[in-house]
Order: C-alpha cells, then structure tokens, then sequence
C-alpha cells in the first residue's frame, strides 16, 4: 500500500495526518514545509515528530525534513538524528550528500510527492480523512 503525503506546519498537523492513518490503516510521509529546515530547524521537526508518535496511536509513518537546496541544512538534520531528508540542490551535491547518509542509516529524497498541504485546514482530520479517500482507500 502506497504511503500518502501530507505537509505539516505543526503538531496538531502531525497528529491529525497520523490519526487519520491509523484509522484507515494506511502508511502516510509526514512533511516539512518545502524549506522549513532554514526557519524552523532540525531541532524543531524532531521534536514535533517525537510528540507525534509519542502522542497518537502507532502508526505506519516516515518525517521527512525539506531542506531545499541546503547541503549545511541536510548534514544538520543527520546529526540531528533525523533519518529522512530532501534535497532539492544540484545533482553532484545531492550524490554527495545520499553517501553522507547512508553513513547515518538515513535516506536523501530528491523531490517532494504530490501532498496535502495542512496550511490552511480548519480540520486538519478531515481535511486527512478525504485526502486519503480520494487517494483510493
């Protein structure tokens, strides 16, 4: 079963996102915004990924951090202890950086999937809900 995408800008976001998936019994990708490595930080997503999964029911989730095209902000997020991470810099940098990460057991990804973005969600639950049954639940 193929995991759904959702942006978070919160723990109420991460919350809402794993709930949902628990529900339906899906896997889901947690995201940072695209870019959220450079203003709110590595420390930050941890934290919020930690009260996430200490907080909701056990669900099937991966946290990626967006680092945009920031090699300084990805080597961070490693040593932060973060295992999944995006960086959408160039190419010779990115094989770099997917090398740095297998040292850590952490995976690079290249681009963003197609998402839910919980920005402005009233309910971000149902905001959930329908994204993962429109998906085809």
């Amino acid at each position: 079963m193929k995991a759904r995408a959702v942006i978070i800008h919160e723990l109420a976001h991460a919350r809402a996102a794993l709930a949902a998936a628990v529900e339906l019994g899906l896997p889901v990708e947690l995201w940072s915004a695209p870019g959220a490595a450079a203003y709110a930080g590595a420390g930050w997503f941890a934290a919020v990924m930690r009260a996430a999964a200490n907080q909701a029911p056990p669900a099937a989730f991966i946290a990626v951090l967006d680092c945009d095209d920031r090699a300084d902000l990805v080597q961070a997020a490693l040593r932060q202890g973060l295992t999944q991470v995006c960086f959408r810099g160039s190419r010779a940098t990115a094989a770099r950086l997917a090398d740095i990460a297998r040292h850590y057991g952490a995976t690079l990804h290249r681009k963003m999937p197609h998402a839910l973005d919980l920005l402005d969600a009233d309910d971000p639950l149902a905001a959930c809900r329908a994204w993962f049954d429109a998906a085809g639940t």
